[in-house]
């Protein structure tokens, strides 16, 4: 294994970390404040529109995107660690036009959109002139399971017919998206993995209604995470992406990749977390000196690092087989780095919390958002057991006897 940068990818980590400093950092105040004053809390804040024009004139954009020649032409080893980078502030990836759900969006219009399809949705997104949401939750069922998701999506004629209910469909609030990306099922009958379909629908479509905004342990997202109804929603036939019985594929391909991003945009968050509490417990004195000089605060420091390093070398090794023998191949350590990631995020911002004390639990720093963000993170796109259960399952399958398949005999 190789996990040696290469010079255009350590050039990028030196840009993007002196425009994190320079520009993004300084501006996360800027945003929560011109967003609490603002008349639409889900309107994008005019200092998050300057930082995307600095960082697409710097050529710090789409950097995620690996396909054709819409995006930087990055490995997944590549843009790993610039990820990473972005997540240490929670504004960061949508600077850089790298964030959900548009670039899992956007990789599935450039795998499989037809060209008519890209030209109306695809380039828009990558401009950021538009954004997108992805409606595959469910509130009545177990999601996690594509088998029991509920929407029908029904063939009439040269127009697809759509019913069901969706939620937290992240990013449907704000104003400034034009797409849904729904998964639905079109045929029941069909073999287990063929049911499911993915359709393109346009956001001011008849018959869609947003019920409410979610909000996650009490933090309410700009994006907005929608309670959706869709009721007889019809839109062409040739806005089916892929193909009909397609969707569990397409999902499949387009959640391997994501999990990277979210892995390393964890660490970033760890990172996050680790640096507040280092400042923090330096600067604090009790019984008779800094904290940082009791033996216990040393530890979370010492096994947050060690913890954060262990963590980075996994999902750069994951990043390391998705480039070298693909998705598929990759597919035990992207479930691991899913769990991982996320586990030492949530564990660190923990330890960062506690050596703030009061202030740990308040708005008067990130910690409280990160602490929301990495807990709610086992839970979205895929909770900690279904990860568990793909590692599980590879980990047994060598052990598991051999039977004759006419007498089931060992």
């Amino acid at each position: 294994m190789d996990f040696g940068y290469s010079p255009r990818a350590s050039e990028l980590q030196d840009r993007m970390r002196s425009f994190m400093d320079e520009h993004v950092f300084p501006a996360e105040a800027v945003y929560d404040r011109q967003l609490a004053e603002g008349d639409d809390p889900h309107a994008l804040p005019p200092v998050m529109a300057e930082l995307k024009e600095k960082a697409r004139a710097e050529g710090l954009w789409n950097l995620f995107m690996a396909h054709g020649d819409w995006g930087a032409g990055l490995s997944n080893l590549e843009y790993a660690p610039l990820m990473e980078l972005a997540g240490r502030s929670i504004i960061g990836p949508e600077v850089f036009n790298c964030s959900a759900p548009d670039t899992g969006n956007m990789e599935l219009l450039a795998l499989y959109g037809t060209p008519e399809q890209r030209e109306r949705w695809l380039r828009p997104l990558l401009d950021a002139e538009i954004r997108s949401c992805f409606a595959m939750t469910e509130p009545e069922v177990a999601s996690s399971d594509a088998r029991n998701i509920r929407t029908r999506i029904t063939r009439d004629g040269d127009t697809y017919v759509v019913n069901g209910r969706k939620w937290y469909t992240s990013g449907i609030l704000d104003p400034d998206c034009r797409l849904i990306i729904l998964m639905g099922k079109t045929d029941p009958e069909a073999p287990t993995y063929r049911q499911q379909s993915m359709l393109l629908v346009p956001r001011n479509t008849p018959g869609i209604t947003i019920l409410r905004d979610l909000p996650m342990f009490g933090y309410s997202d700009r994006l907005g995470h929608g309670d959706v109804l869709f009721e007889n929603v019809r839109v062409p036939v040739a806005n089916i992406l892929g193909g009909e019985g397609e969707g569990f594929a397409l999902a499949q391909g387009r959640l391997g990749p994501g999990r990277m991003h979210y892995a390393m945009r964890a660490i970033g968050f760890a990172e996050r977390a680790l640096q507040l509490m280092c400042e923090r417990v330096t600067e604090r004195t009790a019984f008779g000196g800094p904290l940082a000089d009791q033996g216990v605060v040393r530890e979370w420091i010492a096994r947050s690092r060690i913890e954060i390093e262990q963590v980075r070398l996994l999902v750069l090794k994951s990043a390391w087989l998705m480039d070298t023998v693909g998705n598929a191949a990759a597919r035990m350590e992207v479930a691991a780095i899913k769990v991982a990631a996320l586990e030492v995020a949530h564990k660190v911002v923990d330890r960062a919390v506690q050596a703030h004390g009061a202030a740990g639990v308040s708005d008067d720093t990130v910690l409280g958002r990160l602490y929301a963000i990495t807990r709610a993170l086992r839970i979205a796109d895929g909770p900690d057991e279904v990860h568990l259960r793909t590692v599980a399952r590879q980990e047994l399958a060598p052990y598991k006897k051999k039977t004759d398949p006419t007498t089931g005999a060992a």
